[in-house]
């Protein structure tokens, strides 16, 4: 299948929003608190009516995809750009060509479309300022072997997914890195 193909396979925001059953509520929570700044909305102001697409290969349960997908939809209504949602588990042909990496099916992963439905850039799945937060704060670890490792990954990534759902400096970490590799 060519990408466009994949992206008419795609749910819609809509679709895929009611159809979560993990993150709903966190998601819409960003979604509704969440303000492109006048910096943002001018970076992007040279792609509104260009006919981008994106497809998003995501999953509910993912924690990135919670920070990130609320982001994108902002982004995309600024400019008028269709969002298309993949799951990742259900689309493994279209995901193994997006690994991080070379090996790491990681999401979200965003493939933007020009109007002729040609890839024109990829991000994901995080900023890289998050990025170096998560390795940041996975340097703080016992190593893997330690009896108390599990339980304290757990802990490191829930601390980083409630982050997530309020810090607004995260929030624009994101729509930043998004606006540098959509606008050049």
């Amino acid at each position: 299948m060519n990408l466009n193909q994949w992206f008419e396979k795609g749910l819609t925001a809509d679709q895929y929003i009611s159809g979560m059953s993990v993150n709903q509520a966190s998601m819409n929570q960003i979604l509704e608190q969440f303000s492109l700044s006048t910096e943002e909305k001018e970076r992007l102001a040279p792609l509104k009516g260009k006919g981008l697409k994106v497809i998003a290969l995501s999953e509910d349960w993912c924690g990135d995809a919670l920070l990130n997908n609320p982001i994108l939809l902002k982004m995309a209504d600024e400019i008028g750009m269709e969002v298309r949602f993949l799951l990742r588990d259900q689309n493994l042909e279209l995901m193994d060509q997006y690994l991080t990496n070379g090996t790491s099916r990681a999401i979200p992963i965003y493939v933007f479309l020009n109007k002729d439905g040609e890839e024109l850039a990829v991000w994901g799945p995080r900023a890289q300022q998050l990025q170096d937060l998560v390795v940041q704060e996975r340097s703080k670890l016992p190593s893997q072997d330690d009896p108390d490792f599990n339980d304290k990954q757990k802990a490191m990534y829930k601390s980083l997914v409630d982050s997530y759902k309020v810090d607004e400096n995260l929030w624009h970490m994101v729509a930043n890195s998004i606006c540098e590799k959509l606008v050049k």
